[in-house]
């Protein structure tokens, strides 16, 4: 199974920006669709954004669509979410995770390997 570390989480005031990235070892990313998921909380787990193993078709939850955009770049191996205009409904431990020859689907039972997850916290 491919091993995923997420980086890039912090502390940000609203309507500043933060980059995650998601980072693969042991393997190639190139036949794994990524998701991104985030959990507040005490809150559910939750679906944020999700690319296709070719990291193409982005999609993306309502409560971020227009402020997020997912990226795949195969050749550094790497998946990566840029959050703008962040809003502190925001804050919550996000957690990339990989489903081979996927489409970045939004439900959490098609994906097979997760990250151990980065914080998050966008203060008011």
């Amino acid at each position: 199974q491919v091993q995923l570390v997420e980086s890039g989480g912090g502390l940000v005031q609203a309507g500043g920006s933060l980059r995650l990235s998601c980072a693969a070892s042991g393997r190639s990313f190139s036949s794994y669709a990524v998701g991104w998921f985030r959990r507040a909380p005490g809150k559910e787990r939750e679906f944020v954004a999700g690319i296709s193993w070719r990291g193409s078709s982005p999609n993306y939850a309502d409560s971020v669509k227009g402020r997020f955009t997912i990226s795949k770049d195969n050749a550094k191996n790497t998946v990566d979410l840029q959050m703008n205009s962040l809003k502190p409904e925001d804050t919550a431990v996000y957690y990339c995770a990989t489903d081979t020859w996927g489409s970045g689907d939004k439900y959490e039972s098609m994906y097979h390997s997760w990250g151990q997850g980065t914080q998050v916290t966008v203060s008011s």
